[in-house]
């Protein structure tokens, strides 16, 4: 079946199974679907990759998911206070001749993530193995690029793609 106006790259048309007679769009490189008929291919940056491996620095907060860490039982900081204190990081590493290097030292001291031990490396992960905007930010980055801080129900992160 073809349609007059064909689909961006990367999309199809499905037919929903809870809304009978309407059409949902699929991304095949993201594996998301929506409502509204798409105008742009999902081909964005990074959509063409299927891993990544980043090294990431959490900072969590009184409000995260599950506010403790090994570095402390009952984390009561507030959210802004762990943007300030991934800011701070932040500045430090973009000033880092080595920002690998600096990150690496940073997460094993300061990260909230048992990654910690591991310099903050996560290893090799695929799509829809992180919380999404996590992963939205993983894959949006080039091989030795830091991202901005980023917010997920674990605290908020900087994040550092190695692979």
């Amino acid at each position: 079946m073809s349609e007059e106006n064909p689909l961006p790259a990367g999309w199809e048309k499905r037919a929903s199974r809870g809304h009978e007679g309407r059409a949902y769009y699929f991304n095949t490189a993201l594996g998301t679907s929506q409502w509204d008929r798409p105008t742009e291919s999902a081909f964005g940056k990074g959509s063409e990759l299927t891993e990544v491996q980043c090294l990431h620095l959490l900072v969590k907060h009184e409000e995260s998911r599950n506010p403790s860490s090994w570095r402390s039982d009952h984390i009561t900081r507030s959210k802004e206070d762990a943007i300030n204190i991934l800011k701070n990081y932040e500045t430090e590493l973009r000033s880092s001749p080595n920002i690998e290097r600096k990150f690496r030292e940073l997460a094993k001291q300061f990260s909230d993530c048992s990654s910690a031990k591991r310099g903050g490396d996560l290893g090799v992960f695929k799509r829809r193995q992180m919380q999404k905007a996590f992963e939205d930010a993983s894959f949006r980055l080039d091989v030795g690029q830091m991202s901005d801080i980023v917010d997920t129900d674990s605290g908020v992160h900087l994040i550092y793609r190695i692979k």
